[in-house]
């Protein structure tokens, strides 16, 4: 009876394990989100992020500071540079503008489609208003 049991229990614990290495990991939470919303996949995120980097022709080192611990990676959560408050207020405006002037619903949502965003001034540039 003690045989079967600690058998039952073994087979029970080696199943768990091995079923355990086919689950989703849990994905890392975004800190210091601010205008876009707290729950946003990384996905999500990532797309959205993919979008200013190309509508503004730069790299993610041009609003995220670089690590302290490690220079190599970056801080994104970190607020040292001042692009980052500037691209949170350029959201906000294109957020007012597309509700107000286009009744778009949900603005900050990652799918929602807007008739203004940031490629729609910026055209590329980091600076529209420089001249190439």
């Amino acid at each position: 009876m003690r045989y079967k049991a600690i058998i039952t229990l073994s087979v029970l614990l080696l199943t768990v394990i091995a079923l355990s290495g086919f689950m989703a990991p849990e994905q890392k939470k975004a800190m210091n989100l601010k205008v876009l919303p707290k729950d946003i996949s990384h996905e999500d995120l990532d797309k959205i992020m993919d979008g200013y980097k190309a509508a503004l022709g730069v790299k993610c080192n041009f609003c995220h500071a670089a690590s302290k611990d490690d220079p190599k990676h970056l801080d994104f959560a970190s607020d040292e540079k001042p692009e980052k408050d500037i691209a949170r207020a350029m959201m906000k405006m294109t957020y007012r503008i597309n509700k107000k002037s286009f009744h778009v619903k949900d603005a900050n949502k990652p799918n929602a489609i807007l008739a203004v965003n940031c490629i729609t001034c910026h055209r590329g540039q980091a600076h529209p208003d420089d001249k190439k």
